[in-house]
C-alpha cells in the first residue's frame, strides 16, 4: 500500500466514524511533509454546526500551523464551495478526493485556482455516499442546501 492509500483510508475511517455517531460518512484529512498533520469527519448532526464538514473539522483539528504551502487535504468527497473556498484561501496546493459521483462539488473553482485536483473514484467512498443518501436523504439535502 502506498502513501496516498493510507492517507485516504484514514479519510475513510474518519468518515465511518462520523457515520456511528449518526452523522454524515465524510472524513478529510491534512498531510504536510508527508506526515498527518490532523484528521477530521463532518460533524454538522454531532456538534448542531451548520459549517463543520469533513475538511473544515480536519483543518479546524490542525490549528495553527503556518504555511500549508507543503500540504495536502484529502477528503472522501469532492469538497463544496465553502471547504474549496477554504482550501483556496489557505493555499492548500492539493486535494486528494475518494469520489464525486455522489456530489460534484467545486473542483472547477479549486482548479481555476490553481488546486490540483485528483479524483481517485473509488468505489468504497461511492458506496459509502450511496448508501448513506438512500437511508437518510432528508439529512443529505440539508447538508447540500436542498432542502
Amino acid at each position: 500500500m502506498n502513501q496516498m492509500d493510507l492517507f485516504m483510508k484514514i479519510a475513510i475511517e474518519e468518515a465511518r466514524l462520523g457515520q456511528s455517531e449518526g452523522g454524515i460518512p465524510i472524513g478529510s484529512v491534512l498531510v504536510k511533509d508527508g506526515k498527518v498533520v490532523a484528521r477530521g469527519h463532518n460533524k454538522r448532526v454531532q456538534e448542531n454546526n451548520p459549517i463543520l464538514h469533513g475538511e473544515m473539522d480536519c483543518l479546524n483539528n490542525a490549528g495553527r500551523i503556518g504555511s500549508y504551502r507543503n500540504s495536502v487535504i484529502y477528503s472522501t468527497l469532492m469538497p463544496c464551495y465553502m471547504c474549496a473556498g477554504t482550501i483556496v484561501q489557505f493555499k492548500i496546493p492539493k486535494v486528494i478526493v475518494g469520489e464525486s459521483r455522489t456530489f460534484q462539488g467545486a473542483r472547477a473553482f479549486m482548479e481555476a485556482h490553481g488546486v490540483e485536483v485528483v479524483d481517485l473514484d473509488l468505489p468504497e467512498c461511492v458506496e459509502m455516499m450511496e448508501q448513506f443518501i438512500r437511508e437518510k436523504p432528508d439529512l443529505w439535502n440539508e447538508d447540500i442546501m436542498e432542502l
